[in-house]
């Protein structure tokens, strides 16, 4: 169907009215936080609702050359796809390139739907609570558990279903702004389970925190949990935790990383040093974002527990 465009000022309220009043259903809405386009459909016809654009969108072409600080002291939430809260790690977002967020999801049912998003790469690792999600051809629905993680790869069709009260997830997509559209024939679980069925060139993964690798010494003094996602991801990126064994744990980049690295604190202190004099102290919850061929060193206390992501 030829979309017609509508702008809206105010596309939360357009959507109650196309939906709610006139039976339209939604196909797709964009972006996942903040959403400031969706389209409809009903009635033989399929409208496009345009919101207000951010007014620091397309503010930069090119990512800042700088880490990038996210404070979870600072923190600002807005409200999301499916009643979900949405904190941005990644400020700028890379110019578009990537996207960090720290969600929170509602407790009990989760009014979501069989979707998908176009994307080159998408994680979601619980923090807190435990969140019960279903994805194609991958069986039953499971529970994800504080430390476990998907890997979601392109296009797969899944649905949110139930969350525990306090549920907390991370979650890093590239790019920034993607579109994520509702399926409304395909009816999930499947009743197949294909672990090596490719979505856009990567594989599902379901890593569970109890039956991780443990690589010593790999990220300096540290011990590292590796997530199985370089493989699935063609080597796009490389997700794995790092756990502090001793006090004053230290580790130092030399400065060859080709990728950018993002690191968000679950648990402990850490003080990173990036640059000639950027001295930083960060606290469960606060994150940053290295861009490739910046050096860095870290000391961190004794169980800090930090996700690692190169992408």
């Amino acid at each position: 169907m030829t979309e017609t465009i509508i702008p809206c000022p105010d596309l939360d309220e357009a959507l109650e009215f196309f939906t709610r009043r006139l039976g339209f259903r939604l196909d797709m809405i964009f972006p996942a936080d903040a959403p400031r386009a969706a389209v409809v459909s009903g009635n033989g016809v399929a409208i496009r609702l345009e919101g207000p654009r951010r007014a620091d969108e397309n503010a930069r072409a090119e990512p800042p050359r700088v880490p990038i600080i996210s404070r979870v002291d600072d923190a600002k939430w807005i409200s999301g796809r499916a009643g979900m809260q949405y904190r941005d790690l990644i400020p700028g977002r890379l110019a578009g390139r990537l996207i960090g967020s720290h969600i929170k999801v509602p407790g009990g049912e989760v009014a979501d739907y069989v979707h998908y998003h176009k994307v080159a790469f998408q994680m979601i690792y619980c923090w807190h609570g435990r969140v019960r999600v279903v994805y194609e051809d991958q069986g039953e629905p499971f529970w994800l558990h504080p430390g476990d993680c998907v890997l979601q790869p392109p296009e797969i069709r899944h649905r949110v279903l139930e969350a525990a009260a306090g549920t907390q997830v991370i979650e890093l997509t590239a790019p920034a702004d993607h579109e994520t559209w509702v399926d409304h024939d395909l009816r999930l679980p499947t009743g197949r389970v294909l672990p090596e069925r490719l979505f856009g060139a990567q594989t599902f993964v379901h890593r569970k925190a109890a039956e991780s690798t443990i690589v010593p010494e790999e990220f300096g003094g540290f011990e590292s949990h590796h997530f199985g996602m370089t493989t699935a991801t063609g080597g796009l990126a490389h997700v794995s935790e790092a756990r502090a064994a001793t006090d004053n744990a230290a580790y130092a980049s030399d400065g060859l990383n080709e990728k950018s690295i993002f690191l968000f604190l679950f648990t402990g202190r850490v003080e990173i040093t990036a640059g000639a004099a950027h001295r930083m102290r960060f606290t469960p919850g606060d994150s940053i974002l290295i861009p490739p061929h910046y050096r860095y060193s870290l000391t961190a206390s004794a169980n800090s527990e930090i996700l690692r992501v190169d992408i």
